[in-house]
């Protein structure tokens, strides 16, 4: 495994202080940093200690920093490498659900999950899989996908619903949950169909808890998805797998946008703002009212807004 050269972590204003004087002691070369309390070097490290209390440690000898000072001397506990340790979840073969395309006006529901064991989680370990929600360009969302997709031994499925699949579905199904949860079933089922291919075989499905019942998944489950345990949590994206599995949506969501986009020769934007409203209207001056289920949902209320009220009957 690769020496860590960068690693963050938070620090009460006591914790801040002893490091302040640690470093002062011996020597370290103090500068300015904007929005830093203090910030010093010396050769191969750095640290910068903010005013919001993260601390960022940088340079080739981190590792020896984190665990040689910072973690005996500051933190008084031991964590760099002991996660597993205190969370053995961690390094269980598992996975991970998550879904894009929800709250956004224009574009297909993308549905993905993705299978994880000891091996993945530690080739991942640095490689800043994170919530989709929390990377911003779609450069970065599509290099974590290609590298997700790359990884040996870790199995995905996506189940894109475009918008005229989804709009039916919808108006069979009545709600967004029940849609979710059907997605959500269908993407653990792929996987399941592939369990040969999972080594060591998945313990458990983990996913967002979208819905104000659990048992709105549960029994959406098909009969693969049933041999294993599920976990809906709140947050579950703070779990690697169900955080790749949100880039892979994600990322599925993006290209099939732009070729919407492509295809129809208009910008669609993502999500649901007074930008897309205008959107979906010149959509509608365009292409007519007939086609805009071709690219949106139709309960959105932008929906009603572009084409009028009268001709849209399921609000979101």
């Amino acid at each position: 495994m690769k020496p860590l050269t960068s690693y963050t972590c938070k620090l009460t204003d006591p914790q801040a202080a002893a490091l302040r004087t640690h470093l002062e002691a011996r020597g370290w070369r103090f500068r300015e940093v904007p929005y830093a309390r203090f910030a010093a070097e010396r050769e191969k490290v750095n640290v910068v200690f903010y005013a919001s209390g993260k601390l960022v440690v940088q340079g080739k000898e981190t590792q020896s920093f984190v665990e040689f000072v910072l973690e005996p001397e500051i933190l008084q506990e031991a964590r760099l490498g002991y996660e597993a340790v205190l969370n053995p979840d961690l390094l269980l073969p598992r996975l991970g659900v998550d879904e894009s395309g929800k709250g956004d006006f224009f574009g297909p529901l993308c549905v993905a999950a993705v299978y994880v064991n000891e091996a993945i989680v530690q080739a991942w370990k640095d490689a800043g899989i994170r919530d989709s929600k929390n990377i911003s360009s779609d450069r970065r969302i599509s290099d974590l996908a290609e590298l997700i997709r790359g990884t040996p031994g870790c199995v995905q499925s996506v189940v894109p619903i475009g918008n005229p699949a989804y709009n039916r579905l919808h108006a069979k199904m009545r709600t967004v949950n029940a849609l979710l949860a059907w997605g959500h079933a269908r993407a653990i089922e792929n996987l399941m169909t592939q369990r040969e291919r999972m080594q060591p075989p998945p313990v458990r499905a983990i996913s967002d808890q979208f819905a104000a019942s659990k048992a709105t998944l549960a029994r959406a489950l098909m009969p693969l998805g049933r041999e294993i345990e599920l976990v809906q949590r709140h947050k579950a994206e703070e779990d690697l797998a169900v955080a790749a599995a949100s880039i892979l949506a994600r990322d599925e969501f993006v290209k099939r946008l732009g070729r919407l986009e492509k295809e129809f020769g208009l910008p669609l934007p993502k999500g649901a703002s007074a930008a897309v409203v205008e959107a979906a209207k010149a959509f509608v001056a365009r292409h007519g009212a007939a086609k805009l289920g071709h690219v949106a949902k139709m309960h959105f209320r932008t929906a009603q807004s572009a084409i009028g009220a009268d001709s849209v009957s399921s609000p979101r």
